[in-house]
């Protein structure tokens, strides 16, 4: 298979594969012309390779685990184990400071939407004296002008 529908067939585009190829994670042979043949170890090779990129690893760690993405490989290898275990606990810290930068992010649109309620019951108020009428927005605007 050429590498046109060798990139269809994965769902990625051909110039991955040239990457993959480029930085040693994959080596297709070659015909008489030059081009590119990806043979069905090569296809599972590049899959397995996209799916780790996928869930985050770089081009680094997977040649790191090269071994692991072979057809001989592709089960449990040495050194594979305490390298995805290291990616999740990488995964799950991101999640934790994604979690806690939500958190904040909820906290503060508590306290914005607190601080507009009692600005709106100021205003609504008869004996309210507003000094400035004009929305944040429009005041914002008129910073960045």
């Amino acid at each position: 298979m050429q590498i046109k529908q060798a990139a269809d067939h994965l769902g990625i585009s051909p110039r991955s594969l040239r990457h993959y190829e480029q930085v040693g994670l994959l080596s297709p042979a070659r015909d008489s012309s030059g081009y590119r043949h990806y043979s069905p170890a090569d296809l599972r090779r590049a899959a397995r390779i996209r799916d780790m990129i996928a869930t985050g690893f770089s081009t680094r760690e997977v040649l790191a685990m090269a071994p692991c993405l072979s057809d001989d490989g592709a089960g449990a290898c040495e050194g594979g184990l305490a390298d995805l275990e290291h990616k999740l606990a990488q995964i799950d810290r991101l999640i934790d400071e994604l979690h806690n930068r939500r958190q904040t992010t909820l906290e503060r649109i508590a306290q914005f939407r607190g601080a507009l309620s009692k600005t709106t019951i100021e205003r609504d108020t008869p004996d309210h004296d507003t000094h400035d009428p004009t929305t944040v927005s429009d005041r914002l605007s008129r910073r960045q002008r």
